[in-house]
């Protein structure tokens, strides 16, 4: 048998609402876009049965985890007022939840009455591209909900995190930024964390693959990695092609996180992402 990359939350199990996800093997997130400006699939679920029909397909495909998001957060993305987000989230959650009940939904939001307004309709998981950085409420909010809450690093905004992202040392500089929010989300009482280095948001491309080759460093914190990769620049920006173009490279990457520690694969496609969860476990055995 190989010797495993070591996460230490690899027996860590997600519990909401009743239902409880294992990730003693990694587990895969599809993505459900709202809106109508995403980097990649923007705009294509606009009845309800497209967003029925693609919530199934992910189900069927593997996916643990559906991620609902109803803001771009894209590098220059149009902000968006949080009366429009509820707008675009509610419906959509609440169609979710009834036809598909036993499916865990993460809901991609960073402002604390989003995250409650969404818990109210089912959701078990807030997913917080800010790590509580953009609303001071946010942490207090998910305590009291007891949910499992993810956390990830992000450099500036969505409007200003690609305008020449400098570190220190990016991945000392990531860890520790995690490591401050962490204890805070500790303190607040939020008992389930995940945690997510956030590709993309506020590092350049040779960020993302330094923090890719050294995810595993992550683990000492002993909580679970999400890994969120799918189809980014740090992909076809690297290849020379365009997010359309870029699942093969999603799925090397993915491998890639996967050596090296990541539990959850948030992902556009879910049935290449299963695909290499599973490769990667006979590997292991191997």
């Amino acid at each position: 048998m190989r010797a495993q990359g070591t996460n230490f939350a690899s027996g860590f199990n997600l519990t909401a609402n009743g239902k409880t996800i294992s990730l003693k093997t990694p587990v895969v997130m599809g993505i459900l876009n709202l809106t109508p400006d995403s980097f990649y699939d923007g705009g294509n679920l606009v009845s309800e049965k497209e967003l029925l029909t693609k919530a199934e397909k992910h189900i069927k495909e593997g996916a643990a985890i559906i991620d609902v998001g109803a803001v771009s957060t894209k590098p220059n993305a149009v902000e968006v007022s949080e009366a429009e987000e509820l707008q675009r989230l509610l419906p959509a959650l609440k169609l979710l939840r009834k036809n598909f009940p036993h499916v865990f939904i993460s809901v991609d939001t960073y402002r604390s009455r989003v995250a409650q307004a969404a818990a109210g309709e089912g959701a078990d998981i807030i997913n917080d591209i800010s790590g509580g950085m953009f609303d001071e409420n946010m942490f207090d909010a998910v305590a009291k909900l007891n949910l499992p809450y993810i956390l990830m690093h992000i450099q500036g905004t969505p409007q200003t995190m690609q305008q020449n992202p400098q570190y220190a040392d990016v991945v000392t500089d990531v860890f520790n930024f995690l490591t401050t929010q962490v204890n805070q989300a500790k303190q607040k009482g939020i008992a389930q964390l995940i945690i997510d280095v956030g590709f993309g948001f506020g590092k350049t491309t040779q960020h993302n693959y330094t923090l890719l080759a050294n995810l595993n460093r992550f683990a000492e914190m002993g909580l679970p990695i999400l890994a969120g990769a799918s189809r980014k620049g740090m992909i076809y920006k690297t290849l020379h092609n365009t997010p359309q173009q870029a699942l093969n490279g999603t799925t090397i990457i993915n491998t890639l996180a996967l050596l090296n520690g990541a539990n959850i694969l948030r992902v556009h496609d879910v049935k290449e992402a299963t695909e290499a969860i599973k490769l990667v476990n006979q590997y292991w055995l191997g």
